[in-house]
């Protein structure tokens, strides 16, 4: 699966983009550091990549996530740090709100005359697999966020710095990680648009019957030059990455819907009960009542 790359343009005046939705993740409205706003077009809910590194906080929405080869479900107050290149979108259930801050400081960049700021090496490494800042520390940045929208100029700039710094001395570890692996996508590959447009049939689809014919017929490749490209480029085949999706999206419909546990197999895209048991014990470490009823006890 290959992503688009998004080319984000920082404003002039500006040395980091902050951005807010209120609907959809299609349209964002850029806060600029002089307290100008500008609508644009975001490309949040397309499987897509940039150089920049993001920190992107949901105020309100649910749905699926996806970073790197990490699929998982989340909920309003979801915060995450993503590194620069790391594949990403969200698969959003309805509207949505949230801000997002993003960033790119390559090796040479002013911001590393600093001496304090070789501080942040181990964040920028960490942050390629993408990192899940939950609970307190969720709500410490989140409110931090908020304030650099109401912010201007060296104000916010030192609030930002300050953000940096903050999170540079949390301690990190694998449990906080989302992807298994770090990313390095070739922009100029002749398999990325057509590797895109078959991501997002797949995201929009999943509940249905999806044929490998289909997406080769999609991205105009061979079985096998399909399978390689999405394997490289996701960490998962094509059946993994379908099954995980379906898998995360009854997770949340346990939680969150009265339905029955047949319903809800089926319209994930389960054509098979007994499957859909047998995959959702592997995956989730216990069979789907045993889920529903220890979410309805928290």
């Amino acid at each position: 699966m290959k992503a688009l790359k998004e080319n984000i343009r920082i404003s002039e005046g500006n040395s980091f983009r902050v951005i807010r939705w209120e609907r959809s993740l299609s349209e964002v409205i850029e806060v600029h550091a002089g307290g100008e706003v500008v609508t644009s077009a975001g490309e949040g809910d397309n499987w897509h990549y940039h150089e920049e590194m993001e920190l992107t906080w949901f105020s309100h929405g649910k749905g699926t996530r996806f970073a790197g080869d990490g699929i998982a479900s989340f909920d309003a107050g979801d915060l995450v740090l993503l590194g620069g290149n790391l594949p990403h979108c969200w698969h959003v259930a309805g509207e949505s709100s949230g801000v997002s801050i993003q960033w790119n400081f390559p090796r040479g960049h002013g911001f590393w005359s600093f001496p304090e700021c070789s501080r942040i090496d181990g964040l920028i490494r960490m942050a390629g697999r993408g990192l899940m800042i939950r609970g307190e520390d969720a709500a410490f940045v989140s409110a931090r966020m908020n304030g650099m929208m109401g912010s201007k100029g060296l104000e916010r700039l030192g609030m930002f710095f300050g953000l940096l710094g903050w999170l540079s001395e949390k301690h990190f570890d694998g449990s906080d990680t989302i992807s298994s692996k770090t990313f390095s996508l070739d922009e100029n590959s002749l398999y990325r648009q057509s590797m895109e447009r078959a991501v997002r049939h797949v995201i929009t689809n999943f509940r249905e019957e999806i044929r490998l014919s289909d997406l080769l017929e999609i991205s105009a490749m061979s079985r096998a030059t399909f399978s390689r490209r999405f394997k490289d480029h996701t960490g998962r085949s094509f059946s993994e990455f379908l099954l995980r999706l379906r898998l995360e999206t009854a997770c949340g419909e346990l939680i969150e819907t009265d339905q029955t546990i047949t319903e809800i197999a089926y319209a994930c895209g389960f054509g098979q009960i007994s499957f859909f048991h047998r995959s959702f014990r592997n995956a989730m470490g216990c069979n789907p009542t045993e889920y529903r009823r220890r979410w309805m006890s928290v």
